[in-house]
């Protein structure tokens, strides 16, 4: 059962045998039915099925934030409750000079509360004016950045004194931050609410136009690659203090780069895709305009906007505006080795689980996230309400406008964070 932000999807048999019990339990079986988004009528507005979520939490911020990344902590792993995540999220305020990097604490992070738990405290809570004990808790602590931000980038090669952002401006610049002092200022009784003006780090002005495409490499520190609307995308070396971007840019392209993925086992290799419809893979040994050893043209039917590697299966997704998700195995790009079908707007983002190889997440235009896993191999749609969905599909959450980003935490298992028009959601389901 789905409600808004969330729906589980029941694999296999059980999910058929169930909607297709006897006479006896059909009324029962009626009201626990699987709920489609499709089947929303205007002016109707959903309620969560909390049954389906082991957590589940809401954060707006001051501003929407289209671009976050989730911080590598040292938490370490955690298996139980509460627990804290780290993130830097950046703004696109309606007022251009309102913007900021927003580096947030959310923490006090508990499952729900059991139904006759709340009823037994509610007449207590609804006199107790303080916020309860057991309340969520976001601080925040802000950093000035010109213009709004088009993506933002935490270094995975956190150290013990400086934390690594990477920030893409709509001004066609892009920064680099320190949140070493933002992240100890998060660890203080005190909640700023005031927005630091400091100058970054380094910043790079030698992309033709703003751009979107940024990622870190995981295997080599320091190292980045930047992408424009522009096609041209640049390398970052790190140096002593700061960084030296090479002009000779991989520009194979036909038109904007819209993401960039280091491959998480290769050191030298990376890929992109772009609103030429095309999914690229290169190889940063060779001259760069030579890099390009791979070209998957026509990967999708219209722009690739979103791509990710699987950690540790030689697989990588993609995600376009055809909304369409595929599977890509990168010792065959002749052909895509899955597709899928469900989203009903471009796909915006897509990140394979941080443990689970055959697991991943994608968000769509149509205000959903939803949750995929390629271990079930069966090839027949099951038909819930009259509607083929397909077997690999595990979950369905909403209740989000316009989302933008997800991300797996890295520490946190099973722990989905994702962005939107209106405000962050931090869960768990019990599928995942």
């Amino acid at each position: 059962m789905m409600g808004e932000p969330g729906e589980e999807m029941e694999e296999g048999k059980k999910q058929i045998e169930e909607t297709e019990d006897t006479e006896d339990t059909k009324d029962d079986n009626e009201a626990q039915k699987t709920f489609l988004p499709k089947d929303i009528q205007p002016g109707e507005q959903l309620t969560p099925d909390m049954s389906a979520y082991e957590m589940l939490h809401t954060f707006r911020t001051r501003a929407s934030c289209l671009s976050f990344d989730v911080l590598r902590d040292r938490l370490g792993t955690r298996t139980g409750y509460p627990v804290t995540a780290y993130m830097v999220a950046g703004t696109q305020a309606q007022q251009g000079n309102k913007n900021s990097i927003i580096v947030m604490k959310a923490s006090n992070l508990n499952p729900p509360k059991a139904e006759d738990a709340e009823e037994e405290k509610s007449e207590d809570e609804d006199e107790d004016e303080d916020e309860p004990l057991d309340k969520e808790i976001l601080k925040t602590a802000e950093i000035y950045h010109a213009g709004a931000v088009n993506r933002v980038r935490i270094c995975p090669h956190v150290t013990d004194t400086r934390t690594f952002v990477a920030s893409w401006s709509e001004k066609g610049k892009v920064h680099i931050w320190d949140i070493a002092p933002q992240l100890s200022a998060l660890e203080t009784e005190v909640d700023s609410k005031d927005v630091q003006k400091i100058k970054p780090l380094y910043t790079f002005g030698g992309h033709v136009e703003e751009g979107y495409a940024m990622d870190w490499s995981p295997t080599r520190q320091g190292y980045l690659l930047t992408g424009d609307c522009t096609r041209h995308i640049h390398m970052w070396t790190p140096r002593e203090s700061d960084w030296i971007v090479s002009q000779q840019t991989y520009s194979a392209h036909g038109s904007s780069v819209e993401d960039i993925q280091w491959s998480p086992n290769e050191e030298h290799v990376f890929s992109s895709c772009s609103t030429d419809k095309s999914i690229r893979v290169w190889d940063d040994r060779a001259a760069a305009h030579k890099a390009c050893m791979i070209t998957v043209p026509n990967a999708h039917e219209s722009d690739v906007n979103v791509i990710n590697w699987n950690r540790s299966e030689p697989f990588l997704v993609s995600g376009g505006d055809d909304g369409v998700i595929k599977i890509w195995d990168l010792r065959k790009l002749d052909s895509h080795a899955a597709l899928f079908k469900h989203h009903t707007g471009p796909i915006t983002s897509v990140e394979w689980h941080r443990s689970d190889s055959s697991v991943f997440g994608a968000s769509g235009e149509d205000n959903q996230v939803s949750l995929w896993d390629l271990g079930v191999e069966s090839s027949e749609a099951l038909v819930i309400n009259d509607t083929e969905v397909p077997p690999q599909l595990l979950f369905i959450h909403q209740g989000q406008e316009e989302i933008k980003e997800l991300h797996w935490h890295p520490h946190i298992e099973g722990v989905l964070i994702t962005t939107s028009l209106d405000n962050f959601n931090i869960f768990k389901t019990i599928s995942v």
